[in-house]
Order: structure tokens, then sequence, then C-alpha cells
């Protein structure tokens, strides 16, 4: 590494960025392991080597073999956790995060579980390349609870690499039925063909908050996609609820999921529309919001065009709330800090010319933990607003 630049690593930041590289010694590929040393030749770290402004994903600071043992060890520790916490054996919950990424120490590497389903995806070359480590890893670990592990890679590994992933099952097989549980309520995780992979089990304790403020109100539920906000909205008595996607699969999971749970219930209705037309041409009346858009920035280049998508988005829903309503506001761009999201939010109340307080602070649950070197990895942001 270039004089200087060794700082953030001697702090354990887990990534490398290329403009910090002095010389690489040998030939390297993508994904291959790299030993990093500072510019007296001293070691620093171990990662996966990668192509692009992140050059090294750290997987140890100090000196060892990334080999199985490693992946086993990794996963070991990560799996205590979630037992720690109440969710390895749970028969009110049996969806969750087991790996994720810089979090669990396994930078490029997402592992979430649903009934005992191990949906895998690899966000690097190097963690593709190991994927039979993890693999086997998982096996060891998880024992006779493990019945099926599936690899969704292929959406999430980089084009230009040429591995040419299969998203396809790599131990047991697909379950007839999927159907997994969150406190309690269930619903159809769909890993296959559905987004990352295949819930949003990073929402699971503010769904479990809505829950407690829906009694008695109208529930818009924009950006549903497969649901979660709408059938917690009805566990808790809302007179009505409303979900929105401008997908028209996704309306189809969120009504399938809202039957699992609430057969033939007339509260529920859900419309396939662009959330900004939907807003402006509805004339329903809603005392309780929820807005939780895909992420609008991936990269600081695009942040501010995001946050003028955001602040669109919650003055809308702020002039249209109800006096006494309730909006849950989220963002889920890492881009997008805690201190911006509030004062865009701020921004969008001010246009709005509404009084709003802060009820609640919101992120994600502990399943998804942040490495306390790498805030970065806090990508959850949420507000609960009370509108006068």
């Amino acid at each position: 590494m270039k004089r200087g630049k060794e700082q953030s690593l001697l702090r354990f930041h887990p990534w490398i960025f290329s403009g910090a590289i002095a010389k690489i010694c040998g030939k390297i590929d993508e994904g291959d392991i790299a030993e990093v040393v500072d510019s007296e030749g001293n070691f620093l770290a171990v990662g996966h080597y990668q192509i692009g402004s992140i050059a090294v994903r750290v997987l140890s600071f100090v000196p060892r073999e990334i080999n199985q043992e490693f992946y086993t060890e990794r996963i070991t520790i990560a799996y205590a956790m979630r037992r720690q916490i109440g969710l390895t054996d749970n028969e009110q919950t049996n969806a969750y995060r087991l790996v994720h990424g810089e979090g669990d120490g396994l930078p490029g590497l997402v592992i979430d579980i649903y009934d005992g389903v191990a949906v895998v995806q690899m966000h690097s070359v190097g963690m593709y390349q190991d994927r039979k480590y993890i693999e086997t890893a998982l096996i060891e670990v998880m024992g006779a609870s493990l019945k099926a592990i599936y690899n969704k890679s292929e959406g999430t590994l980089p084009f230009k690499a040429g591995l040419n992933p299969t998203n396809s099952y790599v131990f047991g097989t697909a379950p007839e039925i999927k159907v997994a549980r969150e406190n309690g309520l269930l619903f159809y995780p769909d890993w296959e063909k559905g987004q990352k992979t295949g819930f949003f089990v990073d929402q699971r304790e503010n769904r479990a908050l809505i829950e407690r403020y829906s009694k008695g109100r109208n529930v818009l539920n924009m950006f549903c996609y497969t649901g979660g906000f709408s059938f917690y909205a009805m566990r808790g008595g809302a007179n009505m609820v409303h979900s929105v996607d401008s997908s028209e699969r996704a309306i189809e999971l969120t009504k399938s999921n809202v039957e699992l749970n609430f057969p033939n219930d007339p509260r529920h209705q859900a419309t396939a529309m662009d959330a900004f037309k939907f807003m402006q041409e509805t004339t329903q009346k809603f005392d309780l919001i929820v807005l939780d858009p895909p992420a609008f920035a991936k990269h600081l280049n695009v942040l501010n065009n995001a946050l003028k998508g955001y602040r669109r988005l919650n003055t809308k829903a702020l002039e249209m709330i109800e006096p006494g309503g309730i909006l849950f506001t989220f963002s889920c761009s890492q881009v997008v800090s805690k201190e911006v999201f509030r004062t865009m939010v701020f921004s969008s109340a001010a246009k709005a010319c509404r009084n709003v307080r802060i009820l609640h602070q919101l992120t994600q649950p502990a399943d998804h933990p942040i490495n306390i070197y790498h805030p970065e990895g806090e990508y959850l942001k949420g507000l609960v607003l009370y509108v006068e």
C-alpha cells in the first residue's frame, strides 16, 4: 500500500480502495486471495482481490489460510450469534439472515434462511470461487435443520467476470410448498424468481411496529413488494389496507400472502401502478402510510437525483395523510446517511406545511449486524412520524 494509506486498515476497515495501492507484486486475477502489506513490507490483511474501486475485501487482519476451516469458523460464529438472539429455534419465526457480509466478517456474502432453506447470494468473484467451502460449512454448522441450499448469485456477481453462474439448488431439493413464518404470520418467499433472496427479512421488527399503530386506521402500503407491512397492519386491526406496487408480480405475491393469513378478508385492496401516479390520482383517505421504496441511490454520483425522488415522495405523502396520521418512511440506500435522510424528511415536512414529530428512529434488525469498523453497513434508515 502507499505510505500513509494503511491507516484505515489499522482501524480494521474491511475495504481497500484501488487508489491506496502502490503496486501489485506478481500476477493476480479477480477473486484471488491477496496479501496486503504496508510500504515497509509489514503484513496488514488478507482478502479477496477484485477489479473496481474496492480492490480488496478483507477477510482477516491476521495471517491465516482462507480455507474450509476459515469458512466453517466464520459461519459457526454467525450461527451462534443468531442462536443467542433467539432466531435459530423459534416457533414464531423461521426466516432470518444468517450471514450479513461485512457485519459477519464475510464481505461479499449474504445468506438468508427460510424454514431451513439457505438462500445464498455472492457479490464478489472471490466468494463465488469459494462457494464449495461455504456450502460445506453450512451443512456442517446447521446439521439436520438445513433442508436445502439455493445459490442465487446469477444477478449479483460482476458481469464482466465471465463466470456465467446459474441459480440452482446445490444441496437438497426444492420444498413442494415454500412457506415461511415471521412473528407468527405466514408468507411465500420467492427466492427463485423474486427480488433479493425472496423476501426483505430486514424489515421484520419494523413490520411488528406497524402492527402496534394500525388499529382502526386506513393504511396505504406503497412499494409493497410481497405485502409484509400489509398483513401485519391487518393483524393489528386496520380498517382498510391498500397495497400498491408498480410490479404486477409483486401485487400477485401480496395478494397471496394476505390470503394466506386472512382468507377472504374484504379489508385488503391491491393496485399495480406507479407510486407517484397512484398518490396523485387517489381520492381515498389514509391515516397511516408506509413508504419503503427500493434504493433510489446505489452510488454517490446519483445521490442528488435520488434525494429529489425521496423529497417528492415524502412531500406528497405528508400532503395527503390525514391529521393525526402516522408515516413510516424508509431509505435502504447505503449512500444516504441517517443525517442526510433526516434532513430530506425535514425539507419535505416544511414544503408540505405540516407539523411533524418523530416517534421512532428505525434501522435494520440484529441479524443484519453492523461491523463497528464499517459504518457503511448501516444501510437501512427509517422514521416513524406523527403528522398533525
